[in-house]
């Protein structure tokens, strides 16, 4: 009786200190913030379609400003996170992040109600003025989170978990597994409070949310950073106290030594040096030294290949994206079929992350990456052989061109996004011809393979983003953090964006089974890289994969040869 008494009391203790530790309070935090960014990220898409009379353009410019922001300056941004403190960082972006979201949501309040006033003032001028306002908000918004992840994420969790790299990958898939969860679950829930009351009410719901979000995250990043005290000291910060310490020194002893000549010289130099660092064209051109310095430090990294096999993995239509989800919709699939495969895909990151842990502790992290992408490839040649099945929309005889070449030629018109019914009633169309318009599919088994491969790699894909998540985490010197993780997002981004491209240039369903090898082909490219860095980091052992010590091997991975000459 009194053993299970007792047993109890270590339950309840265990439990108790879980939900009271800096770890749980990073997961609340993170499922916050994540949770009002998925909401905010499908709800803005949404608002600005409706804003523009179901037209895509708003949110197809809204989505390049988006790209291209963090693109130009994501390394600025993570040399801002560097530089200053930790606690600063986070609550500043935090707040700056929650606030623009709230501003933004009120404007488009303010939006829907008057824009019948807003488009008669000053020719429809004030509306467009309007619009400009959202999504430059927006973008403040996304790069404030980017701010926000890259410090949380990439620093802040690393620090809470010490020097315990097990429980640096415990945190990193914990973290993965809430993202996995808040994307399907967050856009259904604000999708539901549009549909059924109204876009208004969707509006006040978000900016409801992150006000309360943002004064409970705000007490969350304070208690963990109470509650960790090597957060409030960082590696520049340290490295700067010796340097000052090492000059005054040097001051003395040349003071002692020749005093006159040595503060001739020294104020000679404090002359130069503020001349030189308060001019005008050094203060313009600082932004632009910092993106080179970024660019350069991040080729110069010991896992630059590593980081550029996880961009060009963003080089690809075989994600559960609009490209993706439009041509499920030309396949005959509807929203039904792909809101079940969109959870599928979820339960397979899920899974994903759960494998990274399992083979990670047996295999070592450089060869769980390795493992990861031979399993990602594998699935995804379930795509490439979906190109060749009966039910392909492929049709090397139809110029990849063709469309964009005919809206450009002006040869025809560009459709309409989602075509009600009283256009069909006004243009006399009968119920026989709508029918006759639906995509006509002769066979499902080509998209069969094709989202099935597609959700099969996840597990793989998960995997692999943690790995590489990790391998920066560990690799990278705790000062050039930040920038290095803010130019491993804008080559994210850059990837990202050549696919939006690659999609635009080639649009008709016919060369989407060619979108989908050259996908697979950067894909392959990715993992080559991958596979150089860790071929010279374990050499031979590589192929180990279930060494009896793969311990030392994370610990100590052997550090990687030069490239001969």
């Amino acid at each position: 009786m009194t053993h299970q008494v007792e047993r109890k009391k270590r339950c309840y203790d265990s439990v108790t200190d879980y939900f009271t530790s800096a770890k749980f309070f990073i997961y609340l935090g993170h499922a916050l913030s994540t949770w009002g960014d998925r909401m905010w990220h499908f709800a803005v898409a949404v608002f600005l379609v409706e804003l523009y009379g179901n037209s895509l353009l708003l949110t197809a410019v809204y989505g390049l400003v988006v790209a291209g922001s963090v693109l130009l300056l994501g390394a600025i941004i993570g040399d801002w996170v560097d530089k200053n403190a930790r606690l600063k960082v986070a609550q500043t972006s935090l707040i700056v992040q929650n606030s623009a979201v709230i501003l933004c949501g009120i404007l488009l309040m303010v939006i829907f109600l008057c824009k019948v006033q807003l488009s008669s003032l000053f020719n429809g001028w004030l509306l467009t003025l309007c619009y400009i306002l959202v999504i430059s908000i927006a973008n403040i918004a996304n790069l404030a989170s980017t701010a926000t992840a890259i410090t949380i994420q990439r620093d802040w969790i690393v620090v809470v978990a010490g020097e315990d790299r097990s429980r640096l990958a415990d945190m990193n898939a914990t973290v993965r597994r809430i993202d996995q969860l808040t994307n399907i679950l967050a856009p259904l829930a604000v999708g539901q409070i549009i549909t059924f009351t109204s876009s208004m009410a969707g509006c006040g719901f978000i900016v409801g949310w992150n006000l309360c979000s943002m004064c409970l995250e705000y007490f969350l990043l304070w208690k963990v950073y109470q509650m960790t005290p090597a957060l409030a000291i960082k590696t520049s910060q340290k490295e700067d106290e010796q340097e000052l310490k090492q000059l005054n020194v040097q001051k003395d002893v040349e003071a002692v030594q020749k005093p006159s000549e040595s503060s001739e010289l020294m104020s000679g130099v404090a002359e130069a040096s503020s001349v030189e660092k308060n001019g005008c064209c050094y203060n313009i051109t600082q932004p632009f030294r910092t993106l080179r310095d970024g660019w350069v430090a991040y080729y110069n990294q010991p896992i630059f290949f590593a980081g550029m096999s996880l961009a060009f993995l963003y080089m690809t239509v075989l994600g559960f994206d609009c490209i993706t989800t439009g041509f499920a919709y030309t396949q005959g699939l509807n929203g039904s079929i792909l809101s079940l495969l969109m959870g599928a895909s979820a339960i397979t990151g899920i899974l994903g992350t759960m494998a990274f842990t399992w083979f990670r502790k047996r295999c070592g992290l450089v060869r769980t990456g390795f493992i990861s992408g031979v399993a990602q490839i594998s699935c995804l040649a379930l795509c490439v052989v979906s190109v060749f099945l009966p039910g392909s929309p492929l049709d090397l005889t139809v110029s990849p061109f063709q469309d964009i070449t005919s809206h450009f030629m002006g040869d025809s018109s560009l459709p309409e996004a989602n075509p009600t019914t009283d256009s069909f009633i006004n243009r006399s169309t009968s119920a026989y011809e709508i029918e006759e318009m639906k995509p006509q599919v002769v066979s499902y088994l080509s998209v069969s393979f094709l989202f099935a491969g597609v959700i099969a790699a996840r597990v793989g894909l998960w995997s692999f983003d943690l790995t590489v998540t990790q391998l920066i985490q560990e690799n990278v010197i705790e000062s050039e953090r930040g920038v290095i993780n803010g130019v491993q997002n804008s080559m994210n981004y850059l990837l990202d964006l050549l696919h939006f491209i690659m999609v635009i240039l080639a649009p008709n369903p016919e060369a989407f089974g060619l979108l989908v090898i050259i996908s697979v082909s950067f894909v392959v490219m990715g993992h080559m890289m991958y596979f150089r860095y860790a071929y010279k980091t374990l050499r031979s052992r590589l192929f180990l994969c279930f060494s009896s010590d793969p311990k030392n091997e994370i610990d100590n991975p052997s550090p990687p040869e030069s490239d001969k000459v």
